[in-house]
Parts: C-alpha cells; structure tokens; sequence
C-alpha cells in the first residue's frame, strides 16, 4: 500500500536552526555559574563561572573558582571587562547576588555593574538561558576527561588551559545556530558597526568598585578592624569609612563609597600576606 514503504528519497542536510538573539555584539551577555565535579568524581565540585555574547556565540571568557562567592564574581566579570569591553546588559538568574527583593535597592554586585552603566536583565526560567545552559553541557562533557588525561587536578592548571579551549572554540569551531565560527560573527559583527561594547573605563575607582566593601567607624583609639588587625587610619575617632578586600586578598580603606563625581581618597592599603583562594 502506498504510504508504507519506508521513505529512501535524498533528504537535505539539517540546516541552523536560528534562535532568538540579539542584533549586536555586547548587547547582552548571559551570565551563570555551573557547580561540578570537573577533576573526576574523586574531587570536590568546583564552580565554573562563564559568559556568553548572545548574538556572536563568542565566550569572552571561562573560569573556575573553588566557591561561588561575591569576590568570585567581582573577579570574573572584571577580567572579562577587561578582556572584552563593557557589554550594555546582564542575562542573569534571580539568585542573591544579582536580585534583591527591596524596590530600588541593588546588591553590592548589581551596583558595581551599575556604576559601570552595565544592567541586569533576568531569565524567568533556566531554560530561557538556553544558549548558556547549552555551554554547560558542552564544558561538562568535555573538561573531565581532558583535565584526566592531562593529570590535571588543581585550578591554578586548569585555568590557563580553559583559556585555549575557550580561544580554540571561538576561533575554529563551526556553531551550528549561526553556521560560521562565533569570532568570525564577531568579526562581521565589528566590520558592520553592530557593537554595543564600550571600552573598559581608565576610571581611578575600577580596583574599588570591584571590590568587596564594607562601611566601619574608627574606633576610639583611631583605629580600624582590617584583614585581622586593628590598623590606624588619619581620620577622627567615630568617622565612617569603607574598607575594601579585594579578589587578591589585598585591603583598602577609602574615605568615601565610590562617586562618579568625585576621585577616591586611599587612606590605607594592606597587601595581602597569602593568595586568596576564590
């Protein structure tokens, strides 16, 4: 009977499925953090921070750290600035550090990305992170067995590593959804003008804002509690300060919170005695 025999006609190979994206570079960035046991089920989960341009696919950058923490982010996104220029938003999950439920208050990282003129837009569902989520698996299914057989079992080894491959992605690896390698949209990208990116700012409260800080009062004996010591400051008994521990573990004291209108006053700077473990 017709209809029945099985269909041996030549099919057209799949062609890229075009996905919703935005029409330029550094439009918007998706953002997420990926906990996993990525040097083998012997091993404590790390948690692979990541961003993705999501018009060109390019991933500004990938990194590993032992904890999610406030420090972690202020790190990552600050080197990726760095990298690649200041994107105009964050697609971001609704956890903490990015959403807080007063009205008009931000938390210490969405002001950062404020001061910076970066926003925060958020996924209602994970599966509205498709392409990230997507990124995750990739990575999940590939770092494991690359870190084993390369016998590499510390962060310090595998972040320099996760650059090439994140370089080798970008550069040589076909995307399916935009058939053409993700540097070479970003290429086209920049050739047409469609480039939202501003460059990282020559801005003297940078190291500051990317910091994680904390309003204190000098106590009565003109000192202040820094880093597990009790360190002096040229300031009045009772003033109100901010004390900044940076992803290095170094520490600042500054007379005032960061203010576009206005340069820092550094009153104190403690280098740290130990590599901070983020």
């Amino acid at each position: 009977m017709q209809g029945l025999a099985p269909d041996t006609k030549y099919k057209k190979p799949r062609q890229p499925t075009r996905r919703w994206q935005v029409q330029q570079i550094g439009q918007l960035w998706q953002y997420d953090t990926s906990p996993h046991r990525w040097f083998g089920p012997d091993h404590p989960p790390l948690h692979l921070l990541e961003i993705l341009d999501d018009h060109s696919r390019v991933v500004p950058l990938a990194r590993l750290y032992q904890r999610e923490t406030l420090l972690a982010h202020l790190d990552f996104l600050c080197s990726a600035f760095r990298a690649r220029g200041l994107p105009l938003a964050l697609y971001v999950d609704y956890h903490s550090f990015f959403f807080t439920h007063v009205p008009e208050a931000f938390t210490q990282l969405g002001a950062a990305l404020r001061f910076y003129e970066v926003s925060l837009r958020y996924a209602p569902t994970p599966q509205a992170k498709g392409k990230i989520e997507r990124l995750h698996d990739y990575w999940q299914k590939r770092l494991p067995a690359l870190f084993a057989a390369e016998s590499i079992a510390t962060i310090t080894a595998a972040n320099p590593l996760l650059q090439e491959l994140c370089r080798h992605r970008n550069e040589h690896e076909m995307h399916r959804e935009i058939a053409s390698t993700p540097q070479a949209s970003w290429r086209l990208a920049l050739r047409e003008k469609r480039s939202a990116l501003r460059t990282a700012p020559a801005c003297p409260w940078w190291p500051y804002v990317w910091s994680q800080w904390s309003k204190a009062k000098v106590g009565p004996d003109g000192r202040v509690a820094l880093g597990g010591s009790r360190l002096r400051i040229d300031k009045p008994p009772g003033s109100i300060i901010v004390r900044c521990l940076h992803p290095n573990g170094d520490h600042s004291v500054l007379a005032a919170p960061p203010d576009k209108l206005a340069k820092p006053i550094l009153l104190l700077h403690s280098p740290a005695h130990s590599t901070v473990l983020l």
